[in-house]
C-alpha cells in the first residue's frame, strides 16, 4: 500500500478542502478516517464493510458518486464494449467498482474503462486490488453530486497520467462530450455516436441505441 500523502498546507478549512477536490458535496468526503490521512486500506476496508466504493485523493476518502440510473447506463456501455472486443481482441473491460492506482496516493475508479492488452503482460490481470493500471479509455457517466470542477480535476488527472480518450455522459442531456486531452472536446448531441477513435478503430456507440436500451428517460421521483 502507498503511504498517505496529506493536502497541502493552503488547506486550513474544510471550505479550502472541497474545492481542492472540485468543490464537490461535503456529504460526498468521509469524516474517518480524518482528511488527509486516509491510506489505500481505507479505501479496500469502507468497500467491504460498508459496500461503498470510495476513491483516494491526497488522503482524502471521496465517495463514488453514482445512482441506480447511471450505473444502468454504465453496465451498458460495457456491455457494448465487451461485444466489440469479443471481434476485436484489443483488451479488457472494468466495471464500476475496479479501484485504479493512476499514480502514488491517488486512487480512481472510472465507471467503465478499457485497458489495452500492452499494459498487461502476458494478458494476465493484476493480483493486488488496486494495481497501478492506466485505462486507456476512462468513461464516467455524470451523475447529480459531479461538479464541473471536479470533473475537470479529473480529465487533468487522467490526461497527465497517460489516459488517451476519456468520455463524460450527460444523463439529463442524453449527450456525450468526447476529450482526447484535459482542453480538447468533441460534443456528442442525443443523435450522434461515441467513438473509440485510435484507442478502439471503429467503435460506434450510438447515444440513442445506448439511451433506450439502458431505459430511455429516467422517471422523474414525486
Amino acid at each position: 500500500m502507498t503511504q498517505l500523502a496529506a493536502p497541502p498546507a493552503s488547506v486550513r478549512t474544510i471550505a479550502d478542502l472541497l474545492k481542492r477536490l472540485g468543490n464537490i458535496p461535503p456529504e460526498r468526503v468521509r469524516f474517518r478516517p480524518a482528511p488527509g490521512t486516509a491510506t489505500e486500506q481505507d479505501v479496500l476496508d469502507v468497500e467491504a464493510h460498508e459496500n461503498r466504493l470510495c476513491e483516494l485523493v491526497e488522503g482524502v476518502l471521496v465517495e463514488k458518486a453514482m445512482g441506480q440510473y447511471e450505473s444502468r447506463l454504465a453496465i451498458v456501455l460495457g456491455h457494448f464494449l465487451e461485444n466489440f472486443l469479443e471481434e476485436h481482441d484489443l483488451g479488457i473491460v472494468y466495471g464500476a467498482d475496479a479501484t485504479l492506482r493512476l499514480l502514488p496516493h491517488l486512487v480512481r475508479i472510472p465507471d467503465v474503462c478499457f485497458v489495452s492488452w500492452d499494459k498487461l503482460p502476458d494478458r494476465e490481470l493484476p493480483a493486488e486490488p488496486i494495481p497501478d493500471l492506466v485505462p486507456d479509455l476512462a468513461i464516467e457517466v455524470l451523475s447529480e453530486s459531479n461538479t464541473k470542477e471536479e470533473m475537470r480535476r479529473k480529465l487533468r488527472e487522467y490526461f497527465a497520467v497517460g489516459v488517451r480518450l476519456v468520455w463524460l455522459i450527460d444523463p439529463k442531456t442524453q449527450s456525450a462530450d468526447v476529450h482526447t486531452s484535459a482542453t480538447k472536446k468533441t460534443a456528442v448531441g442525443p443523435d450522434g455516436s461515441l467513438s473509440g477513435g485510435s484507442v478502439l478503430p471503429g467503435l460506434q456507440i450510438n447515444l440513442k441505441t445506448l439511451f433506450v436500451r439502458a431505459g430511455r428517460q429516467r422517471r422523474q421521483a414525486n
